[in-house]
């Protein structure tokens, strides 16, 4: 029986999992060896830990790209085009994040090896969502993700603001938590098992105005909706991004999000597509209200750190938006639906931690480089993080020839596609407010006058970040071909 759940094989799909923790374990030793002018060190073994996993995860995309996906540990984790993508995306992401944290920590005096390994431990519970197919390694490695997220938030042990934001994100998300667990034992009720596909069939044979599996429902999406910052349970968001290290922030605002919209996709598709029709409709609403709050919330802020928050919750909304399309199964635009969400995780992490990148070169201790009006004539004092900033706030308001432009038009063309007309019109007017208050900050940078002149702070990793970030955002908004057709690639496991 044991050999039967445990195959050799199995071992080899998580390789890139057990490489991210050996070398999270890894760091915790090398800290105990190194000098504190050493500490880079961490940095650097997170960076190798990461780049093995990419290759192994390189790899993988192209020994399963248009073959049937690897079903491993019992039906319990699934390696298949979506999860790689996803996972490349989290690797990706976590290594820019490494890289844009050695100089924050060196100006906040916190060069601490935890903080490496916690970041590496979290990544290794956001890739383990990207595949998993059972409800119990699903909460396993959503609670492995987000434990080490509430640490992160409160790493800096001596300000009261991080502490503070650490507090309120940890008892709203094991609030969260109890939610989605709720919902998760329903459905095992329901369906006899934890594994996503026979809990489908088990659905599929009861009524859909059935109250059980509404309200299994209705919990685990509540639950849901917390991790992916969506109304109305998006309170944390501004908190936990004001509070947190400015490179956590930037990490709990993509990591995280793009291993809940892998949960969330799984669960939706894969688990309770039977009530495809109600759960639908609930998104409809949810998205409405996420993209609402987020827009209207972000023009009023003038800490940068909360607008970027708010700005989080409205790209929420809009991912919502591809997945409602992704649902109207009646339609073959579905497909695009699925597409433009992927597509969007995509160039959201990356346009994301862009602006992070310039936001840390302004930081000085004490909070300075948090406020809007840190910003202000930043173009006069330093034209090179200006412009950069720019193009950064340019692509999240979805303007050509950025990666925002893909993103958002996918999501504009899936909505037309399967004939959410309403929708899409919705979608355009919350772009027209979003160009509104991304250009307050373009308006500090290049209108306002410059305060005393503040050194800004650089180093060799947030100037390769900021490279790859624009090169990035750059090359997708002109050139996309390629990535769109990954991400169809991606996609194809839930329409096969």
């Amino acid at each position: 029986m044991w050999n039967a759940f445990f195959q050799a094989a199995d071992y080899q799909a998580i390789k890139p999992e057990i490489l991210v923790t050996v070398f999270g374990l890894a760091i915790l030793l090398l800290d105990f060896l190194v000098e504190k002018r050493e500490k880079y060190l961490n940095a650097v073994a997170a960076l190798i830990g990461l780049g093995f996993a990419a290759y192994q995860l390189a790899w993988f995309w192209r020994r399963f790209a248009g073959e049937a996906p690897y079903v491993g540990f019992d039906g319990r984790f699934t390696l298949d085009t979506f999860a790689i993508y996803l996972k490349l995306i989290i690797v990706l992401a976590t290594a820019l994040v490494v890289l844009i944290s050695a100089k924050y920590l060196e100006i906040e005096d916190a060069h601490y090896g935890e903080y490496y390994a916690l970041v590496l431990f979290s990544a290794v519970g956001m890739m383990f969502l990207a595949s998993g197919t059972d409800l119990i390694v699903l909460f396993i490695a959503l609670e492995l993700m987000a434990l080490c997220e509430y640490v992160l938030t409160g790493f800096l042990r001596g300000n009261r603001r991080s502490n503070e934001a650490a507090v309120k994100f940890f008892l709203l998300g094991a609030f969260s938590s109890g939610l989605l667990l709720y919902g998760m034992s329903l459905l095992y009720g329901i369906g006899g098992s934890t594994k996503l596909a026979e809990i489908a069939a088990r659905l599929s044979q009861r009524p859909s105005t059935d109250p059980l599996s509404w309200v299994a429902m209705v919990t685990l999406l509540a639950g849901l909706f917390f991790k992916i910052a969506a109304v109305p349970f998006h309170q944390w968001t501004p908190d936990a991004y004001e509070g947190a290290p400015t490179s956590i922030t930037a990490f709990i605002s993509v990591g995280p999000k793009v291993a809940s919209f892998a949960i969330l996709l799984r669960i939706l598709f894969a688990c309770i597509r039977p009530l495809n029709v109600e759960w639908q409709a609930l998104m409809i609403g949810v998205a409405i209200a996420t993209m609402t709050l987020g827009n209207l919330a972000a023009i009023t802020q003038t800490n940068v750190k909360r607008f970027f928050g708010y700005s989080t919750i409205s790209h929420v909304g809009y991912l919502l938006l591809g997945v409602i399309a992704a649902a109207d199964t009646a339609s073959p635009g579905n497909r695009d639906g699925l597409t433009a969400v992927i597509i969007y995780l995509l160039v959201y992490a990356f346009m994301n931690l862009g602006a992070f990148a310039v936001i840390i070169m302004m930081r000085r201790r004490d909070l300075i480089g948090d406020e809007i009006d840190d910003l202000s004539g930043l173009m006069a004092r330093a034209p090179g993080p200006a412009i950069l900033m720019l193009i950064f706030l340019l692509s999240l308001a979805g303007i050509p020839p950025t990666a925002g432009f893909i993103g958002k038009y996918w999501i504009f063309y899936s909505l037309i596609e399967t004939r959410h007309y309403g929708l899409a019109l919705l979608a355009v007017a919350y772009a027209v407010v979003a160009l509104y208050y991304y250009f307050r900050i373009v308006v500090a940078m290049f209108m306002k006058k410059a305060p005393d002149a503040i050194p800004l702070a650089t180093s060799p990793g947030l100037t390769v970040a900021l490279a790859v970030t624009l090169g990035a955002t750059l090359i997708i908004g002109i050139y996309p071909q390629p990535f769109i057709v990954w991400a169809q690639k991606a996609a194809q496991p839930f329409f096969s």
